[in-house]
Order: structure tokens, then sequence, then C-alpha cells
């Protein structure tokens, strides 16, 4: 999660990954704790022990499904190729992410993963959350398309007339799970 608007997107799709039974590691910037904080009544704050009790916590998770890494933690599994991560997704998406993702500048975790991901030819999809954009954030978009990135914009659909903030934000991370290939109960397919 990065500091774009927008946390309940990234905490929906986490509890989904975790009711799913997939293993999480997970990654906060400190601008994503302050805007999480900001838009729900929840706190990620202290080290990332702390952090990972609250989630699991909140989640559900079973024992180990979680792991929490820091922004500066290289050591992780995500910092390299050799890894074991799959598949990521970066949810909510800042611009600054976006753009730093977009020309490799790799100046924390997050960035880093993405960078592995990209040079892996895994799945990369970030779910930005800026409007309106400029021109800048559409050449990061389509500079990270041409490179095999999903630029997954969350943007709700209103055709299944939600009647909540969540069903709009369950919108989205169907969409997620979707492309993840994780099957969802959250909305029927399209024509269903």
């Amino acid at each position: 999660m990065t500091g774009a608007s927008g946390a309940q997107y990234g905490i929906r799709l986490l509890e989904c990954l975790v009711a799913a039974q997939k293993a999480v590691f997970f990654m906060v910037s400190q601008a994503a704790q302050v805007v999480l904080e900001t838009e729900t009544n929840m706190r990620l704050m202290g080290d990332t022990k702390a952090i990972l009790k609250t989630l699991e916590q909140h989640a559900g998770a079973s024992e180990g499904q979680i792991r929490v890494f820091g922004e500066k933690d290289w050591m992780s599994p995500v910092a390299s190729g050799s890894g074991v991560s799959s598949q990521m997704v970066i949810c909510p998406c800042s611009a600054g992410t976006l753009s730093a993702i977009a020309y490799g500048a790799s100046n924390n975790l997050i960035e880093r993963a993405a960078d592995v991901a990209l040079k892996e030819r895994r799945k990369l999809m970030v779910v930005t959350r800026e409007t309106p954009l400029s021109e800048i954030h559409l050449e990061n978009m389509l500079k990270l398309t041409r490179m095999g990135a999903v630029v997954l914009p969350a943007s709700p659909g209103f055709y299944n007339k939600p009647a909540s903030v969540s069903d709009l934000v369950d919108f989205v991370v169907a969409r997620i799970l979707s492309q993840l290939g994780i099957e969802q109960t959250l909305m029927p397919p399209w024509g269903e």
C-alpha cells in the first residue's frame, strides 16, 4: 500500500486474499499509514511486528499467512528475483510510486519489489487512484503497460447499482482478484 487515497481498497484486498487462503507479503509506506488512519478507523503504527499483529487480527489471518516488511527491508524475499513472490499488487498506488516504478528508482522496498516483478516478467498490477490525470501520469501508466504491468485504476462501476461505499470498493477489488486469477464472489461476472 502506498500513500494514495483509497486505503479501503488495499485493506479489502488483504481481507479477500486471506479468506482465499493466500500467503501475503505486505508492504506499507509511511504515507499509506497516514492515509489509512485518515480514511478508516485502522492504525498501522509501530514496527513490522505491531503492524503484522493488527493486520492478522483485522483480516482473521492464520499465523504466518501474512508477512510484513518495512520500506528498507532489503533482505526480504521480494527484493530479489530469486525470492518466492509470483504476483504483486500495489493498492492503492500513488502517482509518486507509479513514477518511481516507471523509471526504475527503487528508493524503497515497494519500488524495488515492483522492479523485480517487471524484470522477472511476473504480474505487476498498479491500482492507481488519482484524478485528474496529468500527461506525466498518463505517460507513466503507458510506460508501465508497455513493460507488461497491468494498470487498474480504482474506478468503480455503477451498473451493479451499488448501495454503499463498500459496494464500490468491492467492485474494484473483484476486478483485482479476477486479474490475479483468484475466484471471487464479490461481484458476479458480467452477464450473470
